[in-house]
């Protein structure tokens, strides 16, 4: 399988986030947080609707959001 050359990039996420890609990369067996967002963005790239993820406004953190909280086991 080709990996592919990978290039570095510094992003900011929100603490949930960062808490989503750990759960992410445990719970699949990833050797990285970044393996995990590297999976999201190739689904992105591969199966999803980009105007349906990018024109619907979503506000995870407004109001009493408290963004991505890990599902119960």
């Amino acid at each position: 399988m080709a990996m592919g050359k990978k290039a570095t990039l510094e992003v900011e996420l929100h603490q949930d986030t960062v808490a989503m890609l750990e759960y992410a990369k445990e719970t699949y067996g990833f050797r990285s947080t970044s393996k995990a967002l590297r999976v999201i963005l190739d689904y992105m790239v591969a199966d999803a609707d980009w105007d349906e993820v990018f024109m619907n406004q979503r506000c995870l953190r407004c109001g009493s959001g408290q963004g991505w909280q890990q599902p119960d086991s």
